[in-house]
């Protein structure tokens, strides 16, 4: 990666880690509503039986709320959990399921594990994201997990991006590995930005 491009990218992420950390709780909580909201929609307008999503950390925009109700419908939610190799395994989530601090202290589901091509069968990814710029290309948080995940996938279905309202750019720093995404998820719309990959 180009020293000036992985310069960018630690700035952006910077200045977006510090703006979540100032939101208020209140506003946190109205943007887990509408979170579960558009994902309820977006699963609904998919007819998704069978999906990958993450269990977010405080300052993230809430998928917690969604994962519990897609389970209790019925929908297989598969959760990333961190392997050393920078690959990811996947768990199934349950009613009630038990969460563990995993690497780099996110939470990560605890149960039987699923190697990483377990999600090659979904309807539709939702995973995390710093940033979207408005061609579907995604700033992570430079680990690298999803990039490596989606890189793999041969035919991959729709990827949707959950980020704030805010984080929606006009363009984000990118490198030859970083991966787009089909489209994004905020709390208050779901916008497609690219077609979905072959």
């Amino acid at each position: 990666m180009h020293d000036d491009i992985a310069t960018a990218k630690r700035a952006l992420r910077a200045e977006l880690r510090e703006r979540r950390q100032l939101l208020s709780q209140t506003a946190r909580d109205a943007a887990a509503t509408g979170i579960r909201e558009q994902l309820d929609t977006l699963v609904d307008s998919l007819g998704v039986r069978s999906m990958s999503c993450f269990l977010s950390i405080p300052t993230e925009p809430g998928t917690r709320e969604f994962v519990d109700a897609a389970v209790r419908r019925g929908i297989r939610v598969l959760l990333p959990v961190t392997r050393t190799d920078g690959l990811l395994d996947w768990s199934v989530a349950h009613p009630d399921f038990d969460i563990a601090e995993g690497m780099f202290g996110l939470p990560e589901p605890v149960g039987e594990l699923l190697g990483p091509i377990a999600v090659n069968d979904v309807d539709v990814l939702v995973i995390p994201a710093a940033a979207v710029d408005r061609n579907g290309m995604r700033l992570g948080w430079g680990r690298g997990f999803f990039d490596k995940t989606l890189g793999s996938m041969e035919g991959c279905p729709p990827v949707y991006a959950v980020i704030y309202d805010s984080e929606l750019l006009d363009e984000v720093p990118s490198d030859l590995h970083d991966q787009p995404v089909t489209g994004v998820v905020t709390p208050t719309q779901t916008l497609i930005l690219a077609p979905a990959r072959p």
